[in-house]
This record gives structure tokens, C-alpha cells and sequence, in this order.
């Protein structure tokens, strides 16, 4: 069974080997950041997508400190308008990725003397190091207290003295954290599950059970690659659309930082209200489901005693779709700016290689999402619909609320 840490190794790579050539060097540290949390163990999604946040908040308040366009996140300092924006994007960057996953400080270093390397040498210079540091120190100390490292208090469900499962789930304290944008983890927390004894309930079931099979599924072989593809986690999952359309739309610098830290506001947030909703409902996965069947109190789900999904399972509950509300999250910011139509977008999997999978539409990424994680046996369909309503909801709160122009 690969791990996170293998899986997402894999994808750091692939997208350092396959991302679009960098436009500015707000795409640069976006890759440095992303390899950099995918290298460093312990960065489940969540976390991973909380941290990379935090490094293009920092660019973004940097870069419009010199060129007020925009509303701050958090730091609303002047600087004069000679100030190097790259040097100050750089230390930024720099200053976060060093603290945040200190096992690549020296890649970050390196990469750090290259950026300075090719601005000239002078106060302006200066000015930016100085500038993009404080700014990334501030937020540093502001998130410091985000509840981040809440100690996992996760009480396993069991009757005295039974066995249960001893291996803890995942990420049961990310939906304890305080939120970028969004006023509260439970902000956007949907109502509960379909009923058991509903019509809905059978449907969903029985698909899953039909097409996410390890063994005799109704997949096509199309569908099957669909499932692979996307068993990859992290910020590479939606990173690559995101490198790709920001390099065809060829932004300036600030509004690049600006798109950028947009993305990842509402991917930060959508991992806090997801695992604030998973853990709230605790609703069993299809595994679970499937081999108690029997036990529902609907007859139109039948029980297969030895039923396994086609992928392994995640260590932590399945309503909602956490694949789905990162994508739409994204996807949404992405179609607030420029629609749903995409200049085609192609991406790989280290999950699935030799894969690729295009898109000119953000609705048909967001729709093979929910599909493909029936395919993997791992979700149902109301889940990954009420996913991706709520990475709708969390985008269009960052759009309106957050970095919005000043005049």
C-alpha cells in the first residue's frame, strides 16, 4: 500500500518535470513551495494546503505593499514604489519555506541566492529582502496560534473491551483549525447524510458497490484509469490546472500572486471545513457500508460480506468527499476570474502513469472528481456533490470577501 509521503514525492516530481515553463517568480516559489511540502513527511492535504497558503499570502501582501491595488490579507505596510517586488516576493517565500518544512531549508536557500542573484545589487534590492521578510513574519506569528498542532485526541469507538481497528485516523484535529478566510470551520457545514432508509441512500450504495469494486466492477477501462488517476492527494491534485491556466492567461506579477493566494485561501479553508464535517458526521465508508448491509434497515441494499473497494480506503470518515471540495474550491476561484471555459488543460498522476487527462472545462474537472471517487469504491455520490457545493461556497466567499481591488 503506498503511503502519502510515497504518493506525494511522486507528484512533486511529475509536476516540476510537466508544469508550464515559470512565468514570474511568483510561479517559481509557487513549485518550490509545493515540492517542498510534498517532500516533507507529516503534510497530509490539509496541512499541506494550510502552509502554501501561508507562503503566497506572503508574496501577495509583499508585492501590493509596492503596488497598492488590492485590499491586504494581514500586513498593510508602504514601501516605496522602487522596491524590488522580486526580492521581496523571494525573502518572502523563502522566509516561510525554511520554517514551515525545515528538511528542504537547503533547496530553499539555493534558491533564494539564485533568485537574488538576478536582481541588482542596491536599495531597492534591500528594500525588498526587508520587506518580504517582515511581512512573512507576521504571518508566521499570526498562525502560530491556529490551532495547527492541537494534540490528537481522536477516542477510537469501540465497546468495552472490544477489538476495534488500532491505526489512528487521519487528520481528525485539521478541522480545529482557525480559517484564512471563512469566519468558522462549520461556516459552510452541510446538513446530515442522505437517510439510510431512503431511496437516495440505496441508489448511491449500490453504485459504489457496482462500479468501485476491487474485483468484478462494471468499470470501463477508461473509468478504471479515471479511478488510478485520481487516488493522488495533495496540492498537486489541483496545483497543475491551476500553474496552467495562470501561465495562458499570462498575468502580471501582482495579479498572479494575487490569483495564486486566492486558490489556496479557499483550498486552505475547504481542508479545515471538510474535516470539521467528516468528524461532526462520522459516516461509515462504502467498505464499512457494503459488508453490513444487512444492518441498515433498507432492503434494497444487499450485503456483500466480502466486498473490497478498488483502492484502499482513507483513514478517516467519508461524508463528505475531501477530493471533491479541494477541487471545486480551486476550480472556483479560477472560474471567477475567467469562466468556466479553460484554454485545455492537461495533467498527469503519479498514481497513474502514463495517464493524462484534459480538461477545457472547470465543470468537467469537477464532475470526473465526483466520479472518479466512486470509481475508486471510496465515496458515494451524494458526498461528492455536497463536496463540491462546498468548495462552491468557500471560492465564492474568498472571491467577495478577500484581496478585492480597491477601486
Amino acid at each position: 500500500m503506498k503511503t502519502f509521503r510515497t504518493i506525494a514525492a511522486a507528484a512533486s516530481i511529475t509536476l516540476c518535470l510537466l508544469s508550464p515553463a515559470a512565468a514570474d517568480v511568483v510561479t517559481d516559489w509557487n513549485e518550490k513551495a509545493v515540492t517542498a511540502a510534498s517532500r516533507t513527511p507529516g503534510q497530509t492535504p490539509v496541512f499541506q494546503a494550510r502552509n502554501i497558503a501561508m507562503v503566497h499570502l506572503a508574496m501577495f501582501d509583499a508585492i501590493n505593499a509596492i503596488e497598492p491595488r488590492y485590499t491586504p490579507y494581514r500586513v498593510q505596510l508602504q514601501a516605496p514604489a522602487s522596491t524590488s517586488r522580486e526580492a521581496a516576493a523571494s525573502a518572502a517565500a523563502h522566509y516561510l519555506i525554511t520554517r514551515l518544512f525545515p528538511s528542504q531549508a537547503k533547496d530553499a536557500d539555493a534558491a533564494l541566492a539564485a533568485a537574488l542573484a538576478a536582481v541588482p545589487e542596491g536599495p531597492a534590492k534591500a528594500q525588498g529582502v526587508q520587506l518580504g521578510e517582515k511581512v512573512a513574519a507576521t504571518l508566521l506569528e499570526e498562525r502560530n496560534t491556529d490551532g495547527a498542532n492541537t494534540p490528537d485526541t481522536y477516542r477510537p469507538h469501540g465497546a468495552v473491551g472490544a477489538y476495534v481497528p488500532t491505526i489512528l485516523p487521519a487528520s481528525w484535529n485539521g478541522g480545529m483549525m482557525k480559517p484564512f478566510a471563512i469566519k468558522s470551520g462549520n461556516q459552510f457545514r452541510p446538513g446530515a447524510p442522505v437517510a439510510l432508509n431512503s431511496a437516495q441512500w440505496a441508489k448511491d450504495y449500490n453504485e459504489v458497490k457496482r462500479m468501485g469494486a476491487k474485483a468484478g466492477s462494471a468499470r470501463s477501462p477508461e473509468q478504471t484509469d479515471i479511478a488510478k488517476f485520481w487516488e493522488q492527494t495533495g496540492a498537486g491534485s489541483y496545483n497543475q490546472l491551476v500553474q496552467q491556466v495562470a501561465a495562458a492567461k499570462n498575468l502580471s506579477l501582482l495579479d498572479n500572486a494575487r490569483l495564486y493566494a486566492q486558490v489556496y485561501l479557499a483550498t486552505a479553508d475547504a481542508g479545515i471545513a471538510i474535516f470539521d464535517a467528516k468528524y461532526h458526521y462520522n459516516f461509515w465508508r462504502p467498505l464499512t457500508a457494503i459488508r453490513n448491509g444487512d444492518q441498515d434497515g433498507n432492503d434494497a441494499t444487499e450485503r456483500d460480506a466480502g466486498w473490497e473497494p478498488f483502492i484502499p480506503t482513507p483513514m478517516h470518515p467519508e461524508y463528505p468527499c475531501a477530493h471533491c471540495i479541494f477541487q471545486s474550491a480551486a476550480a472556483t476561484v479560477l472560474n471567477t476570474y475567467f469562466g468556466d471555459a479553460l484554454p485545455t488543460a492537461t495533467m498527469t498522476s503519479p498514481t497513474a502513469p502514463g495517464v493524462k487527462r484534459s480538461f477545457s472545462k472547470l465543470s468537467d474537472y469537477t464532475a470526473e472528481i465526483v466520479n472518479a471517487r466512486i470509481y475508486d469504491g471510496v465515496h458515494y455520490r451524494f458526498s461528492g456533490e455536497v463536496g463540491v457545493e462546498m468548495g462552491r461556497k468557500i471560492g465564492e466567499y474568498v472571491m467577495q470577501n478577500h484581496l478585492k481591488p480597491l477601486r
